[in-house]
């Protein structure tokens, strides 16, 4: 038996949900004959369609438009119009006007180390918060389970520090806090050689950033580039933690990284502006008359 193509908003409840790029198309307006009447929604993601707004040439520049704004990251609200007998080439003869709402996808990426105490408090507050995250440990029984219970998380096995690094995402952020020194430097010596990556946090006392700092120095590594890692993490405006249970780090070490990853909102992203509703109204009442 055939499984039925997701409706519109059950495809949007599961792409939200795994963080995958997409867009929701909204017909807002119509004026004439249309294939569909407002209200009628479609999303599209780079490779898949679920529902439609009619069909036609006017749905495939609809398409068209969506998958182009995903390609440009270029998130937010963007008014596109159509006339079915103009731009769009179709026998209606009536004008539409589709919202497109980009979804770029789960940003910021993050690539966390260690699957102890604190890592999973940072993965359990993390939950509500749009990221994707890459959670790696070298111990095989780490994780519990855990990437079945929470939306955008994947659990991975760490095998080869140096294959695992050159595999990361660019602009990624990363947070190293295994159970062993060892793989704790070893990582960070990885991190560094990834010009890419956006922050590089490391989890520890004073003393071992001291020791790891000699042991860069050591191996080639220069000033400017050893200051990329922050250690200890956590560290808000520079006060330490008095409290050291883990979810106290955690909670310390996620507004850290907020405060990271939270961009200014571009002013054309923001929603429609007056003037352009206004304009909307009234060539769709002009259609009309």
């Amino acid at each position: 038996m055939t499984t039925p193509p997701d409706t519109w908003h059950a495809a949007l409840h599961r792409l939200q949900q795994s963080g995958t790029p997409h867009v929701l198309a909204t017909q807002v307006t119509c004026a004439g004959s249309t294939p569909r009447e407002p209200g009628a929604r479609m999303v599209i993601t780079d490779d898949a369609l679920f529902d439609t707004l009619g069909g036609g040439t006017f749905e495939w520049q609809t398409i068209s438009a969506a998958r182009g704004l995903l390609r440009q990251g270029d998130a937010g609200f963007h008014l596109e119009a159509f006339s079915l007998g103009g731009r769009s080439g179709q026998c209606c003869g009536g004008f539409v006007n589709v919202l497109l709402e980009v979804f770029p996808g789960a940003s910021p990426r993050l690539a966390l180390f260690g699957a102890g105490h604190v890592g999973h408090e940072i993965v359990k507050l993390s939950a509500p918060l749009p990221w994707h995250i890459d959670w790696y440990d070298s111990r095989s029984d780490s994780f519990r389970n855990c990437a079945d219970e929470q939306p955008r998380l994947s659990c991975h096995l760490l095998q080869n520090v140096t294959s695992c690094i050159m595999a990361l995402p660019a602009a990624c952020h990363a947070l190293v806090m295994t159970h062993s020194h060892d793989e704790d430097y070893a990582l960070i010596a990885a991190l560094l050689k990834r010009p890419d990556i956006t922050t590089i946090g490391l989890i520890g006392s004073d003393s071992k950033w001291v020791s790891f700092q000699r042991r860069l120095s050591r191996d080639g590594f220069q000033p400017n580039e050893i200051q990329r890692v922050r250690c200890p993490i956590g560290a808000i405006h520079g006060n330490k933690l008095s409290n050291k249970t883990p979810y106290a780090i955690a909670m310390t070490v996620v507004t850290e990284l907020l405060s990271l990853t939270d961009k200014p909102i571009d002013r054309q992203t923001r929603g429609l502006e007056p003037a352009v509703l206004r304009s909307l109204f009234n060539d769709t009442a002009t259609s009309s008359s």
